[in-house]
């Protein structure tokens, strides 16, 4: 609130500031009214293109010395690190593409400004040079689209050698629901009408359907264990949400009516990401900014100091509570994962 306030009194500073110019400019009579512009106002022009572009610099390198630290940091999962070597090429690109442009479109603009006697050059076209400003992009945008399909198709291929584990995340306003596959790894018969909150069936499983009796419901957190492929099929019951998992790299839409999916390997476990050195840094950070908001944090009965957990997130704004749908997810070993597992209660055993 103390931004926004200091955001509007400076707005208005400004605006008082041109409008007593404007009254200024109005009381010289003997001021030249022409709406013409003249030499010496074209190159003050020019040259506040040049501080202009000296600005957006500045503030391009600031950005990056201030917030560059605020990523996402080592990536999760077995496609991460293609994910973002894609996103850095990128960057790289439109970084250097920004950098050549801006500098001419400015100089130019000081270069060949309006001068008295001075005329514009008509130059109606040259297919040298609009060949090599249509085909470079061409070629560079074509080789970011083939790899980015490359790692999109490796990212999507999920074959049945590799035996996944089967997962349902289930999506409403504003909470997120798992279920597992069970023994058979097969996800049992589902409809939003057969919903049943007396009987727990809170998925709407069909109970005449064998592969559901064994699958497993969570409504706290998801477990996956380590190194081994997880097959995310994603349900809406109400609205489009959207599954992101931001430190796996990985997102997908849900759609009411429709099944889509998403698979990953994760790679750290939850406890080896907690000792990275950039998750001890950013979280150092968080828990000191907690602190000298103790009694805020209390107050919304919370603990002061918090620690890494994965995420799952809503990345679509599907309502007012949007912001706090979440879910932990946990990874682990798979000897810990099994054992996280044989606790829960199937889907038959919770409706008998």
């Amino acid at each position: 609130m103390t931004a926004l306030l200091t955001i509007i009194v400076l707005v208005l500073v400004a605006i008082a500031i041109w409008q007593m110019t404007k009254i200024f400019e109005l009381s010289q009579a003997s001021a030249d009214n022409s709406q013409i512009a003249s030499d010496k106002d074209n190159k003050l022009n020019g040259y506040l293109m040049y501080g202009f572009l000296v600005f957006i610099y500045l503030l391009t390198i600031y950005s990056l010395w201030k917030w560059g630290g605020v990523v996402l940091g080592t990536p999760a999962s077995e496609h991460g690190k293609d994910y973002d070597n894609l996103m850095l090429i990128s960057l790289v690109l439109i970084f250097i593409v920004q950098f050549i442009t801006q500098a001419l479109l400015h100089y130019f603009a000081y270069k060949y400004r309006g001068e008295k006697g001075k005329k514009a050059l008509f130059y109606a076209d040259n297919d040298k040079l609009e060949f090599i400003w249509t085909i470079i992009p061409v070629i560079v945008l074509a080789a970011l689209i083939l790899y980015g399909l490359y790692t999109w198709t490796k990212v999507m291929d999920v074959t049945d050698e590799e035996d996944p584990i089967v997962i349902e995340l289930y999506a409403q306003q504003f909470n997120w629901k798992a279920r597992y596959a069970g023994a058979d790894n097969v996800l049992g018969d589902a409809n939003v009408r057969l919903i049943d909150m007396d009987k727990a069936n809170i998925l709407g499983l069909d109970e005449s359907d064998p592969n559901g009796q064994d699958d497993i419901i969570s409504t706290t957190e998801i477990h996956i264990p380590v190194g081994k492929k997880v097959l995310f099929k994603m349900r809406s019951q109400d609205v489009l949400h959207s599954a992101y998992m931001p430190h796996f790299r990985a997102q997908m839409n849900c759609v009411p009516g429709m099944i889509t999916q998403f698979a990953f390997t994760p790679t750290v476990t939850t406890e080896e990401m907690r000792q990275d050195p950039g998750i001890v840094k950013k979280y150092k950070n968080i828990n000191k900014l907690r602190a000298e908001n103790a009694q805020a944090v209390q107050d919304r009965g919370q603990e002061v100091n918090v620690e890494f957990d994965y995420i799952l997130l809503c990345n679509k704004i599907c309502g007012k509570s949007h912001y706090n749908m979440q879910m932990k997810i946990v990874v682990e070993t798979e000897e810990e994962y099994k054992e996280w597992l044989g606790q829960q209660k199937t889907f038959g055993e919770s409706v008998q």
